[in-house]
């Protein structure tokens, strides 16, 4: 049934597979389950009641993106838009958190309506087959600082904005401890070793005091959502700073997600020789119905996983790993003190480890055509050091569309990119 279901001859994989791809897919993203509660519980939102709207809204969409699109991918509450909802909507602007979350399901809303007319595949379709590569490297360099940064091993610098970590830290060594574990069990082509590598990190910290064993019950039940389901700030709606705060949001999470599946389905060679990615429409929904509902439950945005690269790393081809992510997810609500209890030094080894994976498809670029390697280049480079897959998209696609105008070669810039240019160029100065 599972195979007839989720095609997983057509696609060579397994169950077994499958289902490592999922756990793995999300232990590398587990920490949104401590996270978020943290950075939203900062607006005087309950962050018991976050945990639990986190923890459902993943289940939601992800099992959208399993049951309707197939695909491997993972959905949950974004970094980066958890961020600018708590500090910048409420603590900055002075909004209340119930103003935010309408601004968010306004969003879900919007998206939903975007891609029910195509619009959202059509700026997917358009983006051009080297910069698809591209966007993969990128996001590889972008989770693998994420990793090392979790480790200890890169830390800020007054001096040079980023510098080694102190290498006396027991978190950098049990990062490096799970990479070398994992990198040979990789050699010996062994299936889950990067799950391997996250259960050993986690086991050796245990001694060292970076992972913390549960003191009181290992099993609980969620929750209550009451504190914060459903609590809209409808009233404000037709105000300017919605208008604003919901455009931010809206090109945010619309790069981040575009670039995202775009990225990690080039690494898995899931992108046809056309260039597209297939089921797209279904999976841009999985992130539209994930954020609507999770605007409701009482979280922010719902993104698709860059983690989501781990379970692909893993073997992971058809939505039955990300329905075994969802499982994963929904198991957590009960077991939260043991899913809680793995630090992001274990999991560090994966998010380097897939880093790496993530850089192959930059071999299929041809770098001896300026006007595509350049804007490859600055494609890879931007996400990293601006710290976001969309601003790394932005100017590689700006990049691309001038240096084609630019040198006679415009016929090779589809209509969907000029409009994309203009309105990249529009961010920039408005």
């Amino acid at each position: 049934m599972l195979d007839k279901f989720f095609k997983l001859k057509e696609n060579k994989t397994t169950v077994r597979t499958e289902i490592i791809a999922g756990i793995t897919t999300f232990m590398t993203m587990a920490y949104i389950l401590a996270v978020n509660p943290g950075i939203l519980s900062a607006t005087g939102m309950d962050a018991d009641a976050v945990f639990t709207a986190t923890a459902l809204s993943a289940v939601v969409a992800t099992l959208v993106m399993a049951l309707w699109a197939k695909l491997p991918f993972a959905l949950a509450p974004g970094m980066g838009l958890n961020a600018f909802f708590a500090f910048t909507v409420v603590l900055a602007m002075g909004h209340s958190w119930q103003f935010a979350l309408t601004a968010v399901f306004l969003e879900g809303i919007i998206f939903l309506l975007l891609t029910a007319f195509n619009i959202r595949e059509v700026i997917v379709n358009a983006i051009p087959m080297n910069i698809k590569h591209a966007i993969s490297a990128g996001i590889g360099l972008f989770i693998a600082f994420i990793g090392m940064q979790n480790a200890g091993l890169i830390v800020k610098s007054d001096a040079t904005m980023i510098t080694l970590g102190n290498m006396a830290e027991h978190t950098i060594w049990i990062a490096l401890f799970g990479l070398i574990v994992s990198g040979v069990l990789l050699a010996l082509k062994v299936k889950g070793a990067l799950l391997i590598g996250i259960f050993a990190s986690a086991i050796v910290g245990i001694p060292l005091g970076v992972t913390n064993l549960p003191t009181g019950s290992w099993v609980s039940l969620p929750p209550s959502l009451e504190p914060i389901f459903f609590k809209f700030a409808f009233s404000e709606i037709f105000t300017t700073d919605m208008l604003v705060v919901l455009i931010t949001f809206l090109f945010v999470d619309l790069f981040d997600t575009v670039g995202t599946l775009v990225g990690v389905a080039s690494k898995a060679n899931m992108i046809d020789k056309n260039g597209k990615l297939p089921r797209v429409k279904q999976a841009l929904f999985a992130d539209a119905v994930g954020t609507t509902v999770g605007s409701m439950l009482g979280t922010s945005t719902v993104t698709t996983y860059v983690e989501s690269a781990s379970g692909v790393a893993e073997g992971g081809r058809t939505g039955l790993t990300a329905l075994s992510t969802a499982g994963m997810f929904a198991l957590a609500l009960f077991f939260a003190p043991i899913f809680l209890m793995v630090p992001g030094a274990a999991t560090a080894p994966a998010l380097i480890l897939v880093g790496s994976f993530m850089l192959s498809p930059i071999l299929k670029i041809n770098f001896d055509d300026y006007t595509e390697s350049i804007p490859v280049f600055l494609t890879v480079i931007m996400m990293p050091l601006a710290y976001s897959i969309a601003e790394g998209i932005v100017f590689g696609m700006l990049s691309y569309v001038l240096l084609k105008l630019l040198t006679g070669k415009h016929k090779e810039v589809s209509l969907v990119m000029y409009i994309l240019a203009l309105l990249f160029l529009a961010k920039f100065f408005f």
